[in-house]
């Protein structure tokens, strides 16, 4: 789905605005986190009323956060804090929270995009009406350096909630109860176009402390984008005439973690092997190993992989490092471009670092442009995490007109943030480790 050209030329003209949208942005948001004793609490958002977002779910979760807008990367979240029932204060989670790209090649090569950087994706936000947030909120967002000067505020940014379902659903030992909860979820969501596309960016924060962060390409298929051949297209309409082009969405986020209001969290990787039943067992044996990851890593997912950031400072009530788990989501490896080659990348903090991909902002004589050459060896003490989420899309008949949307994204899952499942309900809340043994 190729943007017209009319939007690409003009996005270029917007390529030296990238440090000044940044500095704007500045203003509304707080800077690094800055490592807090063990006892003290994590800060509340520091922020205007304006720019903050604190919402308590029904389920007696309170999700806060701070927002600001730039000229590129457009909604960036901060001061990202968790407060479930029972814990006295809010749990840090996140310094930072945005996209870092939306790398876009056609399958003929014949374009190629960086959609942030390239083609004005913050400057395409769009004006929601009231059936677009149901049941929420539409903040007013003035857009940084806004290419239509006269028309700068834009009704953008829709917070509301959602239910999602089971949270949970466990009968009772004695088969005459059962306990069960429906999932809420806090939702904020932007959309912006970018020539032919209109990418909704969804932030989803659960009750149970899971934060979802997708990315749903909707809008039209580029109508000048009808020329592909066998292979590189496929056939849109009557006959076999207009092979619509095929090509990828490779979506990169960027996230600062703080978990505990401090930035010197450590990375780690688990990988489990699978043997052979031996001496005399009925199944195989799975053995997961832990290693600690030092050093700035371009990390590939593999079967029965995966990472955790986890908390300098902070321990949940049963002593255990509060850490987040990163899921990834449904992937289709871009194998073109260095960058696209891996699914994670861990880099030390460098404040020019913003985007994956076409980075704007000088960081001196031979620093790279991209996230894999952000990777060179330094020893992590302020972990940044990358996570590249790609999708190749061949079109279907069923893409026209509108194009349904179609989703690509992953989650950030607590580990040890909290004790107990912070839902619990208070009839099983002594039930926390071996209850057979009463531990």
């Amino acid at each position: 789905m190729r943007v017209n050209r009319i939007s690409r030329a003009r996005s270029r003209t917007a390529v030296g605005l990238s440090v000044a949208a940044l500095a704007v942005g500045a203003t509304t948001a707080a800077g690094p986190a800055v490592a807090q004793s063990k006892a003290a609490p994590a800060a509340a958002p520091a922020c205007s009323t304006a720019y903050k977002i604190e919402q308590k779910l029904s389920t007696g979760t309170t999700w806060r956060m701070c927002w600001h807008y730039e000229s590129e990367a457009g909604l960036v979240l901060e001061n990202i804090s968790y407060q479930p029932k029972g814990e006295a204060q809010p749990i840090k989670v996140l310094t930072s929270a945005k996209l870092g790209q939306i790398h876009v090649p056609y399958d003929d090569g014949k374009a190629e995009y960086d959609d942030l950087t390239g083609a004005g994706f913050g400057q395409g936000l769009m004006k929601m009406a009231p059936g677009e947030c149901p049941g929420g909120t539409i903040k007013t967002v003035k857009i940084p350096n806004a290419w239509d000067p006269q028309h700068p505020n834009v009704n953008g940014l829709c917070t509301t909630t959602r239910s999602r379902g089971h949270a949970y659903r466990m009968e009772a030992d004695t088969g005459n109860k059962v306990f069960q909860t429906q999932g809420k979820d806090l939702l904020i969501y932007t959309v912006n176009k970018v020539g032919w596309y209109e990418y909704i960016s969804e932030w989803r924060f659960q009750d149970d402390g899971t934060i979802n962060m997708n990315i749903g390409a909707t809008g039209s298929l580029s109508p000048g984008d009808y020329d592909a051949g066998d292979g590189r297209g496929w056939p849109i309409g009557t006959g076999a005439k207009a092979y619509a082009t095929s090509h990828s969405h490779n979506v990169f986020w960027r996230l600062d973690f703080g978990l505990d209001g401090s930035s010197k969290n450590k990375v780690e990787q688990y990988d489990s092997v699978v043997s052979p039943p031996r001496n005399g067992n009925e199944g195989p044996t799975n053995k997961t190993t832990r290693t600690k990851v030092t050093k700035e890593l371009a990390g590939d997912a593999q079967n029965m992989r995966w990472w955790r950031v986890v908390s300098d400072t902070g321990k949940n009530k049963d002593n255990h490092a509060r850490s987040y788990e990163i899921v990834p989501g449904a992937t289709t490896k871009y194998l073109g471009r260095p960058f696209t080659k891996h699914d994670v990348y861990f880099t030390e903090y460098k404040q020019c670092e913003q985007f994956a991909t076409n980075n704007l902002l000088n960081c001196g004589a031979g620093a790279g442009k991209s996230v894999d050459k952000y990777v060179n060896g330094q020893t992590l003490t302020h972990p940044i995490v990358w996570v590249n989420v790609g999708f190749h899309h061949i079109a279907r008949d069923e893409d026209q007109q509108p194009m349904p949307v179609h989703w690509q994204g992953f989650s950030l899952a607590p580990r040890d943030v909290t004790a107990m499942n912070p839902l619990t309900p208070p009839e099983l809340a002594n039930q926390n480790g071996h209850v057979e043994n009463g531990s």
